[in-house]
């Protein structure tokens, strides 16, 4: 079955080459030149199966457009962008990015991501795990994680969570109190499709702490262990 995809870019040429890869790959391609559009495309029409977005667009960029898109949608995005600087990187990845190509790149290698990537949001409800998991038993909101039903919630509210940020709680949450190094994590989360370094891991549990702990900045629930990795700590 084909999938449903929409690229944001500003330049006809990348959009173009990207639009006819795309469509060899199998995908129903929607174009938009602006974020503005792109927006308006998924209050209007729907959202797509995934996203290609580059930062630097006129009008509204494409950091902003991120995070207009995460207020509402887990959709997995793709970055593409000329601007490497890490600053950058890091700063599409918090917007709530799933993955960050840098420009110019090879169309086989955004190819590969997005396969890659649309495994990853088919495993997170394919998964063979209990229907659901207590990760703090506070009596007034508890958070419980029901990975056959793809949510997280927190009480009676639930948490919006990224395809990406949803597998790596996953992933924690089948090993309790083991520590999974972010090597393991790349290659559990990301499916090999990932060629880059170990700080995308850091950025989106980052997000997911904003998400999930009660003190984000005093992390009870994912516990960072210094020198090794990521570790989950139940909350009893």
């Amino acid at each position: 079955m084909s999938a449903n995809l929409m690229i944001v870019e500003d330049d006809d040429r990348v959009r173009g080459a990207l639009r006819l890869a795309m469509e060899d790959e199998g995908y129903d391609v929607a174009e938009a030149e602006e974020a503005e559009a792109a927006l308006t495309h998924l209050r209007t029409i729907g959202v797509p199966d995934v996203m290609i977005v580059d930062l630097m667009l006129g009008g509204m960029d494409g950091f902003t457009c991120i995070r207009e898109i995460r207020r509402d949608h887990d959709v997995p995005i793709i970055v593409v962008s000329a601007r490497d600087d890490t600053h950058d990187v890091v700063a599409a990845l918090e917007a709530g990015a799933d993955d960050f190509v840098t420009k110019p790149f090879e169309i086989k290698e955004i190819t590969a991501r997005m396969r890659a990537l649309r495994r990853r949001a088919r495993l997170s409800v394919e998964r063979e795990v209990p229907i659901e998991v207590v990760l703090d038993a506070d009596p007034g909101s508890p958070l419980i994680l029901s990975p056959d039903g793809g949510a997280v919630r927190r009480g009676d509210a639930e948490i919006n969570l990224t395809i990406t940020e949803f597998r790596l709680l996953c992933e924690l949450a089948e090993v309790p109190g083991r520590v999974l190094s972010r090597d393991v994590l790349l290659e559990r989360v990301w499916d090999r499709g990932f060629f880059g370094d170990e700080r995308i891991v850091d950025v989106h549990m980052r997000r997911l702490r904003t998400k999930i702990e009660r003190d984000p900045s005093d992390p009870q629930i994912v516990v960072t262990v210094r020198g090794l990795g990521y570790r989950l700590d139940v909350q009893r």
